[in-house]
């Protein structure tokens, strides 16, 4: 085949038109599929948005009737009703607590426990 036929040129000319049409393809069919897979999340996350919102109105409703519920005149006629005998809490039968309560129950319940060796500690401390 000689350098200068027209033919050589044409195959070139098909090949790289045929190389630019399969590149071109591709990138199409590559957006048409990255458009779907945004279609797909989008429509997921509208679903997950719809549960979400219906979860909330659930959990709303729970709190309203819970709240209903614990009013002070509802407990008393449950109280009444169910002849559970329970009293109303006065301001004296409470104390306010301002440290630790755990740890403060917890040296008090294990004072004497621990009352001989504190006081061994505290002899060999001070000396003879």
């Amino acid at each position: 085949m000689k350098k200068s036929d027209t033919h050589a040129f044409v195959n070139q000319l098909l090949v790289c038109l045929l190389v630019t049409f399969g590149v071109g393809g591709s990138i199409g069919v590559g957006t048409v599929w990255m458009r779907h897979q945004i279609s797909v999340a989008a429509k997921k996350n509208l679903t997950l948005n719809a549960e979400i919102n219906e979860l909330d109105r659930k959990l709303a409703g729970l709190n309203s009737l819970i709240e209903s519920e614990q009013s002070p005149e509802i407990l008393r006629r449950q109280n009444a009703d169910w002849r559970l005998g329970l009293m109303l809490v006065h301001e004296a039968q409470t104390k306010h607590v301002s440290d630790d309560p755990v740890r403060a129950l917890a040296v008090r319940n294990n004072r004497e426990t621990f009352a001989p060796e504190f006081d061994n500690r505290v002899r060999l401390a001070s000396g003879p």
